[in-house]
């Protein structure tokens, strides 16, 4: 490939950043990760596919740097639930600034769909406060800004409604959400870190489908070939567990997000857009028969 890119890769242990990893990788580019703990199992593993694991802190500026070295792009992302949102938010102000100091090409920030449309939903904040700085530094930069994860449909807290035949969310059934698949994410990424003069300065909103709660069902029930039921969660009860979660679902039914779905499929259409069906249909189900543990 004559752009291949050399790729710093943030959060590559995890289910948004493995996912890049493994779109970087299939498109021949190298990857190297940073990770706090690089003889940790899931270090390791990003090691065996032909990632170049490096030790750093991404509150630590001079590791990031150091990390940079020899990389033309940067992907940083970041999580508000291992740390919280000012940590989030120190955590990737910190990254941008050793980005700008290390000369790095191309620094892509993975945010969150309408963070910059004053959501007031704490994890949006924290993310656009970033984006804010970045693009405030003067380098090279674009925004991937992914919707609700498909994959939410398994998180671990889902799991079990499933297995007795609920998928609940705390939305009307008929209101409908936007959402993305994690390969999508990766894989728009990559194309990102190719274009790169092209999509400098840009920030994208992106979704692979929206659909309802009902909607969902009926796919989900087709996809596992038993009947899968929706259920509306109350609002107080999201709320006793997070008000942050709370206040992005009372947005969800409120607003939602907007991404440019048609546009996306048209302008990259190297991506491969999956539908919730795709994912649906493509997804491993024997995780449902797994027992719990």
């Amino acid at each position: 490939m004559s752009n291949t890119r050399s790729v710093l890769v943030t959060g590559a242990t995890g289910q948004q950043g493995g996912a890049v990893v493994r779109a970087l990788i299939a498109r021949g580019h190298r990857v190297k990760a940073i990770s706090r703990k690089p003889d940790s199992d899931g270090a390791k593993r990003l090691a065996a596919a032909g990632v170049e694991v490096v030790a750093g802190d991404l509150d630590d500026g001079a590791s990031v740097a150091k990390a940079a070295s020899g990389v033309d792009t940067i992907f940083l992302m970041g999580s508000s639930y291992e740390a919280g949102t000012e940590a989030e938010t120190r955590q990737g102000i910190t990254v941008a600034n050793a980005a700008k100091a290390a000369g790095v090409g191309h620094l892509i920030y993975s945010s969150v769909a309408d963070a910059d449309k004053k959501t007031g939903i704490p994890h949006f904040d924290s993310k656009y406060l970033v984006e804010k700085h970045v693009a405030g530094l003067g380098i090279p930069y674009t925004i991937s800004a992914p919707v609700a994860f498909m994959e939410n449909t398994v998180a671990p807290r889902a799991i079990d409604g499933l297995r007795r035949g609920v998928y609940a969310a705390a939305l009307p059934p008929a209101r409908v959400l936007q959402q993305i698949t994690i390969d999508d994410i990766g894989a728009f990424v990559a194309a990102l870190a190719e274009r790169r003069e092209q999509v400098f300065g840009k920030r994208f909103d992106i979704a692979g489908d929206e659909l309802s709660g009902e909607q969902q069902v009926k796919i989900l029930s087709e996809a596992l070939g038993r009947p899968i039921r929706y259920q509306e969660l109350p609002i107080a009860a999201i709320r006793q567990q997070s008000e942050d979660t709370a206040l992005m679902f009372e947005w969800f039914d409120r607003t939602g997000y907007d991404a440019d779905i048609a546009a996306l499929r048209r302008d990259f259409a190297d991506v491969g857009w999956h539908s919730y069906a795709d994912w649906a249909r493509g997804f491993d189900w024997s995780v449902l028969d797994q027992a719990a543990g």
